[in-house]
């Protein structure tokens, strides 16, 4: 009797343990098939925003995004994020092979300076189900959430997704938030200007500023709307049916 009651004591919490991990991965599957049709009401990563603002005292931080669909979007934002975050997006499965050998090897080289390699599906991922930050179990997750996403969406989704949650500013989600807050019109009215302004505060939208562009994200932005000619404007999104 008591080497039954050992084993309940010690079962109990692996059996909790796994409960909780199938509630979880169940709940992401259901959200990959489900956000394929539906519109993202938030995303992990607002949330955790939400919570840090509360937990720190800040009562007034408001995350807020308003979704809107690919048609409701700007041409020109859908391609300004390609422009800037992943060029290659129309053609892989989720993953930059090249991209991820390259920062690899710029990191080994400068550890002090970290070169990302995610992907817009990856960003998506990890915008819509993961928390913020960097860790191996994090990116294995990423990984295999990408890898779902890839299979159950088409590119338009992923894309059309990511616009609608995606960090812009402080508080600030989703390209129909950043384009009323900044530019003052809606997402659907974006100039090729105001597109690669938003896409160049992406990689630290809490640190370069679209309503306040530093010197840095200036040139940034010129870089991108260089790479938006080159990849062929809007001839580009309708090659490969993302218009």
């Amino acid at each position: 009797m008591r080497k039954s009651a050992g084993k309940s004591i010690f079962s109990r919490p692996w059996f909790w343990l796994k409960r909780g991990l199938i509630t979880v991965v169940g709940a992401w599957l259901l959200g990959i098939v489900v956000f394929a049709f539906l519109p993202v009401p938030f995303s992990a990563v607002m949330v955790e925003r939400q919570v840090g603002a509360w937990l720190s005292g800040d009562f007034g931080y408001v995350a807020h995004s308003d979704w809107v669909s690919m048609d409701d979007i700007s041409p020109q934002m859908a391609l300004a994020v390609m422009a800037a975050e992943d060029q290659k997006f129309p053609d892989h499965w989720g993953f930059d092979v090249t991209a991820i050998e390259k920062a690899l090897s710029h990191n080994e080289r400068r550890p002090t300076r970290i070169r990302g390699a995610s992907t817009l599906s990856q960003q998506t991922a990890k915008n819509l189900f993961l928390w913020d930050g960097r860790s191996w179990l994090r990116k294995g997750l990423e990984a295999g959430l990408t890898s779902g996403i890839e299979l159950v969406w088409t590119k338009r989704r992923i894309l059309t997704v990511y616009l609608n949650i995606v960090e812009f500013g402080d508080g600030v989600f989703g390209v129909e938030e950043a384009s009323q807050r900044f530019f003052n019109k809606p997402a659907k009215r974006l100039t090729a200007s105001e597109a690669a302004l938003l896409a160049a505060v992406l990689p630290n939208p809490h640190r370069f500023k679209a309503n306040a562009p530093s010197g840095y994200v200036v040139q940034r932005q010129q870089w991108i709307m260089r790479q938006m000619r080159q990849l062929g404007g809007e001839g580009f999104l309708k090659e490969n049916n993302l218009d």
